[in-house]
């Protein structure tokens, strides 16, 4: 297998702290690299496993597929599901999330969302077909659809089933520039949130229900799927397997990119306010920012310097054949290609430390079973496996 030719070396710090006026602690040299792992995919844009003892990937096409990575790395010439006609592509619509059930072994159940021919946000319920399990059937079970009425742009997409056992599920603000809508701070709709909900799998109907411990679950004027609000474009969220942290990779405006992280003994982010559009990043962008009650990001960084204009959130790594990299969060840049860390036990506050210069245009992170990482350029069409030296 052939390996990516990084731009720069790798740097980490042994201590990811930021703290004004300090200078940075002695820098020890890791190297990170990048081993073409798979290729031939149309605008992969996911990266997911179906913790069923496979080992295998499943990549999402944001035309409407879903293809199949062998363990070995082979892509598979038959889809697991095509939906290319019931979906609108692209710019930032088309096939954006997937989530296998955690106990998709025996239920077959998986969950995706995307954007129909009216642009609003669908997510469904799709299942393993019953003769193969590299087939899906194309029977939809439909649990939410969000109509984006106005914009083409901040769909976020990204569904991830948290340690709790729920379905968590990403929305952008709804789109144009600075929310004019002003969706992210309004928790009377959808837009610009983190949803949490329980899939009905027992039955048809309802869809799903709305778990008891969401924040707003009783309320007469909030949304009661809201778990989170306050965001942009969360584009890529993971939650980390061991701690069971969140952590958002939220794309900002046209100054900053964030990192957020909710820690499981904190409440995981039940409730937070992550402060868009008041805030960009950690930076006042609109009305009187007063920050009693905002949730400010872990990390930030600026469209400055070569950085980049579009964060793509990643995960903790707890794969066992990188150790260099074990607890750490790597994340991305699609315009840059850059990758950063930050120490998923660290500070609240931290600097991203730049691990790599790539040619890419990374679309997403992803995990496989035994939790080994890898990363989608959505130009070519390629997956590559992280390895840390």
């Amino acid at each position: 297998m052939s390996t990516l030719v990084l731009r720069v070396a790798a740097t980490l710090l042994a201590t990811f702290a930021l703290v004004a006026g300090q200078a940075p602690p002695a820098a020890a040299a890791v190297s990170l690299r990048l081993v073409a792992f798979t290729g031939g995919l149309e605008s992969p844009v996911e990266i997911a496993n179906a913790h069923d003892g496979s080992g295998r990937l499943f990549v999402v096409e944001q035309t409407g597929r879903i293809r199949i990575v062998s363990r070995g790395g082979s892509l598979v010439a038959t889809p697991f599901l095509d939906i290319r006609s019931r979906v609108a592509c692209c710019g930032e619509r088309g096939l954006l999330g997937l989530a296998f059930h955690p106990a998709y072994r025996t239920n077959g159940r998986f969950y995706i969302s995307y954007t129909d021919a009216t642009g609003a946000l669908v997510v469904a319920e799709y299942r393993r077909s019953a003769t193969s399990s590299s087939r899906a059937s194309t029977t939809e079970r439909r649990l939410l659809r969000i109509p984006h009425p106005t914009y083409a742009n901040h769909n976020g997409g990204q569904l991830a089933f948290g340690p709790d056992g729920y379905l968590y599920i990403g929305t952008g603000d709804g789109g144009g520039g600075g929310d004019p809508s002003g969706n992210s701070q309004r928790r009377s709709t959808l837009l610009g949130k983190i949803l949490r909900i329980a899939p009905n799998v027992t039955s048809a109907s309802p869809a799903y229900r709305v778990p008891a411990s969401n924040p707003w679950a009783t309320s007469t004027t909030i949304r009661h799927e809201i778990w989170a609000y306050g965001l942009r474009n969360p584009w890529r969220f993971s939650f980390d397997r061991r701690t069971g942290d969140l952590w958002i990779g939220d794309v900002g405006q046209d100054r900053f990119e964030e990192v957020d992280r909710a820690r499981r003994v904190a409440g995981g982010g039940r409730g937070a306010n992550y402060g868009w559009n008041r805030y960009e990043a950690d930076t006042c962008f609109r009305g009187s920012c007063t920050p009693a009650g905002i949730t400010f990001p872990i990390a930030s960084y600026g469209h400055d310097a070569g950085n980049g204009c579009a964060v793509v959130g990643g995960a903790v790594y707890r794969g066992s054949r990188s150790p260099a990299l074990a607890g750490l969060y790597l994340f991305g840049d699609y315009c840059s290609g850059r990758i950063w860390t930050l120490s998923a036990g660290g500070a609240a506050r931290q600097q991203p430390i730049l691990v790599a210069d790539t040619s890419l245009a990374i679309s997403a992170f992803g995990e496989d079973e035994a939790g080994e990482m890898y990363v989608a350029d959505y130009a070519s069409g390629r997956i590559y496996r992280v390895v840390g030296g």
